[in-house]
């Protein structure tokens, strides 16, 4: 009977969670899984490890002692002269003889204050005892909410800073599917060595062109203690950010991996600020736009398409002349032929305030009206439900 359960199949199926936890791996930085008891942090582990073809080492943290981690005082025949070292536990001596492998700190918020404090520089710096860690040796470490942990600590904001936060949550279909006999089977992503150097290039000029405009956010401790226990801005973890944007940029992930690798090192609201600066850096040149408007390439997402056009009208406002005001309508008439009208309603208003007593007004600007001015009636209708739903 215990055969015949435990005879199942795979199936390949793309996996988020898993993709950014197997490049936060990759970048060699130290990840910590924060999810639920019994959603699968410890299989998603064993699933990485066999694929990356590296030993598993599992480390309880919160059944250990600092003496664990820091090392324990082995006496040897002359201490004034040999001084006294500290001998690590076998499983460090272990990774150390293999040369690799993928250490995993289970039950991280159950460790007490003493533990994590000895943590630090294991999780950082790789050292137990007086041991270093191979550079083969990658970290992943897990822990439950303080709400569901087993007499749980908040992390402690110098052992929480060294992490790449990620939340891991568990998907209905994949647990059905696993129990009827098949589990997924995800691929790992790959880098492109012919990407390498660009990526690089492009994560330091996103990370630093932010930071540049957003200096406040270079360092930012979190005034609640429980943010504190997870992702927050700091020079260590922007660096992290660079490093896994340059990764994830080299491997051609989705936006929603780089979205949890981000966000999982300098926290939400920093993190989605990037990701929006990231956006705009691929975003086209107004000049060049009003250079060719009838052959302009404006962007498909709304958000983008509408940051383009207020580009467009902030670069005629600042250099105001016939030919590139009568251009810029005719971008408008464009962006309203190939998306939706709405977009072009603020805009177009503004555009409109720029105009000189001595212009015409062009004749594409009547074939906006129409739609810019339903647009506007749409937008008026659809606050009028709001407001009679919100009565209610």
């Amino acid at each position: 009977m215990l055969t015949l359960l435990g005879d199942t199949g795979t199936e390949p199926r793309p996996d988020t969670q898993l993709a950014a936890l197997t490049l936060a791996v990759a970048a060699d930085l130290p990840v910590l899984l924060w999810g639920e008891p019994g959603i699968g942090k410890t299989a998603a582990l064993t699933q990485l490890a066999a694929a990356l073809d590296l030993p598993l080492t599992t480390v309880i943290a919160s059944v250990h002692e600092p003496s664990d981690f820091a090392g324990l005082p082995v006496v040897g025949d002359d201490p004034a002269v040999q001084g006294v070292p500290m001998a690590p536990p076998d499983w460090a001596v272990r990774l150390a003889r293999t040369g690799r492998g993928l250490l995993f700190l289970d039950e991280l918020s159950t460790a007490p204050p003493a533990v994590q404090a000895a943590l630090l520089r294991v999780v950082l710096e790789r050292r137990v005892g007086a041991l270093r860690l191979p550079a083969g040796v990658r970290i992943v470490a897990a822990a439950n909410p303080r709400s569901s942990a087993a007499d749980g600590w908040e992390l402690s904001p110098p052992l929480a800073n060294r992490f790449v936060h990620l939340r891991w949550a568990h998907d209905p279909d994949v647990v059905v599917r696993g129990l009827g006999g098949t589990w997924p089977r995800a691929e790992l992503p790959r880098l492109d060595p012919q990407r390498l150097s660009g990526a690089v290039e492009l994560a330091r000029r996103a990370v630093c062109g932010f930071l540049t405009a957003r200096p406040g956010l270079v360092h930012q401790l979190p005034a609640n203690e429980t943010r504190r226990g997870g992702a927050w801005p700091s020079p260590r973890t922007w660096e992290m950010a660079l490093r896994l944007t340059a990764f994830a940029t080299a491997a051609g992930a989705s936006r929603e991996v780089l979205s949890m690798l981000v966000r999982g090192t300098v926290g939400d609201g920093p993190g989605l600020e990037l990701l929006a600066s990231l956006d705009r850096m691929d975003l086209p040149d107004p000049e060049d736009l009003l250079a060719a408007p009838a052959t302009a390439d404006l962007p498909e997402r709304g958000d983008l398409r509408q940051a383009v056009l207020d580009a467009v009208v902030e670069a005629v406002r600042r250099r105001p002349e016939r030919s590139r005001w009568d251009a810029a309508w005719a971008l408008l008439a464009r962006a309203v032929q190939t998306g939706a009208p709405d977009l072009v309603v603020v805009p177009a208003t503004t555009l409109a305030t720029l105009r000189r007593d001595d212009w015409d007004v062009p004749a594409v600007v009547e074939r906006l009206t129409g739609a810019v001015s339903l647009a506007r009636r749409a937008d008026h209708a659809t606050a009028r439900v709001a407001a009679a739903g919100a009565g209610r």
